[in-house]
């Protein structure tokens, strides 16, 4: 291994302040501008999204330092391929993407198995799929200008 590769340590900080920064301004982004109190009250979201004024969603910013630290043990043993390669971030990219949105182990909205098995409506599943491939570009970014 290259001396340039990250320790855990340094890698789980630059994980969770880029993770915790992205999903909370995004978050603030994706709530104003893709309308979530509105949409999450609808009949078909109500069953089972919060509503914006739940004290957990209102808490969700303050837990997700736990999430950047479950990407950080996920990304360290993949380092080398990661952080060692000029492209390594498109690498990462797609490994968020594919794992994390499209090809999920549940049937979350945006993703084929929540096309498939949910009755959400396929409009309502792309707006959510728009505003998580946003936030998957940026991380990935943010990674590589905290790189240096």
């Amino acid at each position: 291994m290259s001396n340039n590769q990250p320790s855990f340590m340094t890698l789980a900080i630059k994980t969770i302040v880029v993770h915790t920064i992205t999903y909370f301004l995004m978050g603030i982004l994706a709530s104003t501008f893709l309308n979530y109190a509105e949409r999450f009250a609808r009949p078909e979201m109500a069953c089972w999204m919060r509503q914006l004024d739940d004290p957990l969603i209102m808490a969700g910013p303050l837990l997700q330092p736990i999430r950047g630290l479950i990407f950080a043990l996920a990304f360290y043993p993949l380092r080398e391929i990661l952080f060692g390669r000029k492209n390594g971030w498109l690498i990462l990219w797609w490994l968020l993407v594919a794992l994390g949105i499209l090809s999920t182990f549940g049937p979350p909205p945006g993703s084929i198995e929540g096309m498939i098995y949910t009755r959400i409506p396929i409009l309502d599943q792309n707006w959510v799929m728009g505003a998580v491939f946003f936030v998957m570009i940026l991380m990935p970014v943010a990674g590589l200008l905290l790189r240096q």
